[in-house]
């Protein structure tokens, strides 16, 4: 999630030979990977995808993202580029590369893109989901896809809450220690709540087993931040803290007073958003049905 210092914009060029600037929609399940980073062991998302970007190229690739995401979070849009010496149609880089990467990592879409077009620095803007299972019995078959929490949460409650952190706020309570980001200071854009499933009491519980889904916008994120306002969201949603608790938190600027970091489970990373005049894809489908 945090984003890192600024990269060299310039494209790489080999002289006499003509470069061209491609950009990828990537998307992924983050459960088996040490997340998006490349790292010594080669575990990452961006290993794997160098690696088989390499093999289709016949040529070293080395790609920068829109977003790092964190171990066990998921991808549904990740937007890279790459330079290369090869002139080779969109719909081949899919095939191509998807043909050397593992089952839970596809390439979705691709383009060339202008020399002065970049992944992170051309984004006004960044999205993510979490998906929550509001249930008394764990996850099973969406294990490590969704979060999870055993007692009902009060919607209200966390629409109070979450209403304010929405602006250009320091969110240094909401910052891992380890953030790398120059400021705390994030624009937040849009904090949306919605309950899905079905409304029929359990029996026994007297309430009622669903899903939950919070999407999340904002300029950029520091490391940790979706999931620590997660935390701290749950908390009010079970009523150990009053809405209220969210602004004392936000004022404090300190992460001590805030709530435990959420698990990465249920987080997806939806995408950048891009100027309409780059003219690339705002969404993809993949996993689109998540509740």
């Amino acid at each position: 999630m945090p984003l890192g210092p600024s990269a060299d914009l310039t494209p790489c060029t080999s002289p006499g030979r003509p470069v061209t600037r491609v950009a990828l929609g990537v998307s992924y399940n983050g459960q088996a990977y040490s997340g998006w980073q490349s790292q010594l062991s080669g575990n990452t998302v961006q290993d794997k995808l160098e690696a088989a970007l390499g093999r289709f190229a016949t040529h070293p690739v080395s790609t920068l993202c829109a977003g790092r995401t964190d171990a066990g979070v998921h991808g549904l849009m990740q937007v890279v580029h790459f330079d290369t010496p090869l002139d080779r149609p969109a719909a081949s880089w899919v095939r191509g590369t998807n043909t050397f990467l593992p089952s839970d990592i596809a390439v979705q879409w691709a383009q060339a893109v202008p020399d002065h077009f970049h992944a992170r620095a051309s984004a006004v803007a960044r999205r993510y989901a979490y998906v929550l299972l509001q249930s008394p019995v764990r996850p099973s078959v969406d294990a490590g896809r969704v979060g999870w929490v055993f007692h009902p949460l009060d919607h209200d409650a966390m629409r109070q809450a979450a209403d304010y952190l929405i602006g250009e706020h320091d969110f240094t309570s909401f910052r891992a220690s380890a953030c790398q980001a120059k400021t705390p200071v994030k624009t937040l854009q849009r904090i949306d709540i919605v309950r899905r499933g079905a409304d029929t009491p359990h029996p026994e519980l007297g309430w009622s087993p669903c899903y939950w889904r919070f999407e999340f916008e904002a300029n950029a994120f520091l490391h940790h931040m979706i999931r620590n306002i997660m935390g701290c969201l749950i908390t009010i949603g079970q009523g150990t803290q009053p809405p209220e608790w969210m602004a004392e938190v936000l004022a404090a600027q300190s992460r001590k007073v805030a709530a435990p970091t959420f698990s990465p489970d249920g987080l997806y990373f939806q995408g950048p958003v891009y100027d309409a005049a780059w003219g690339l894809p705002q969404r993809t489908a993949a996993y689109d049905w998540l509740p």
